[in-house]
């Protein structure tokens, strides 16, 4: 058994995903202890000096600043290292330079903790997931993509706010690639089993295919305007990565559309994409097959050539 059952957490890469993740999971207190690693080794060593003041506020950990070495024993990696997305930049033109550092990363952390779960948050987060399982050559689901998680939690907000009830009972899913060709699984949307089309609000709003159309759009460009505005997103996926790696120390088997290599599902393979997975223990479990439209499967398949077509070129 993979020795993600302990609860001790190492972090790769302390750019500002990293950092929230980080300080996420020292207020959740899910793991008793926190190793950062950057290549910028002051920026870690600040990192964990800031967290481990606010130590006396939460419940006890052991955080540090370490290297690969001191990833030894932790049951879930996360890797969040690589170049940020530029203002005018999509998440594949990070693909070259990303994929190197993926290349040279990923060795590493498996010669020095060869059985816990690898978790990737660098974009392009498909395309990476899909190459560091390749490159650790361990089985299917010990590698595990971010893949939409935040795209279904930003789907789901906006949804929540249209149709005014908690985001939390908002049932939809965003699938296939965090990025431009991400699809949007609107026949099988619905709140509390009730379907978005049937769907009343108490003041009576209701379905209608322009707002729907603009939740999606607004779903789909959320991080080229944020980061337009701040240059960069954290918050939301630092606490999607807590909710992620949470299942996994928990062995939650939580329901998650994370990343990892398509085994088939709807006739695609050669690539990493996201897709409703139950998640525990050692990673990725199962992928839910769910009943998609003519239109959604369409989409999907269409995703997923966009990537292969960028794989292709490295």
């Amino acid at each position: 058994m993979a020795q993600s059952s302990t609860r001790k957490v190492g972090i790769v890469g302390t750019g500002m995903v990293g950092s929230s993740f980080a300080y996420a999971l020292m207020q959740r207190s899910i793991a008793t202890e926190i190793v950062l690693v950057d290549v910028d080794r002051e920026r870690a060593e600040g990192e964990a000096m800031d967290l481990n003041h606010g130590l006396p506020f939460v419940q006890p950990a052991k955080i540090t600043a370490g290297d690969y070495a001191d990833l030894a024993g932790a049951g879930v990696v996360v890797m969040t290292a690589g170049a940020n997305q530029r203002p005018g930049e999509n998440r594949l033109d990070l693909l070259q330079r990303n994929a190197d550092i993926c290349k040279q990363i990923v060795p590493k952390i498996f010669e020095h903790n060869p059985d816990g779960i690898l978790v990737i948050a660098s974009n392009p987060v498909d395309i990476l997931t899909y190459i560091a399982t390749d490159v650790a050559g361990v089985p299917w689901g010990r590698v595990v993509g971010s893949g939409t998680i935040l795209d279904t939690a930003r789907f789901r907000y906006l949804l929540g706010s249209f149709f005014e009830v908690d985001a939390r009972s908002v049932h939809a899913y965003i699938i296939a690639e965090h990025g431009d060709s991400a699809v949007p699984v609107w026949s099988l949307a619905n709140i509390a089993g009730v379907r978005l089309r049937n769907f009343h609000t108490p003041s009576g709003r209701q379905w209608e295919q322009a707002a729907m159309d603009h939740i999606f759009e607004q779903t789909r460009t959320a991080a080229y305007e944020i980061v337009k505005r701040k240059q960069a997103t954290y918050y939301a996926i630092g606490l999607g990565l807590l909710t992620l790696v949470e299942a996994i120390l928990r062995d939650q088997r939580t329901v998650l559309t994370v990343s990892t290599p398509v085994r088939g599902n709807y006739g695609v393979q050669g690539i990493a994409l996201s897709l409703p997975t139950i998640v525990g223990r050692q990673g990725a479990l199962e992928v839910l097959d769910l009943e998609l439209s003519v239109e959604e499967r369409t989409a999907f398949n269409a995703s997923a050539q966009t990537l292969r077509d960028k794989l292709a070129q490295l």
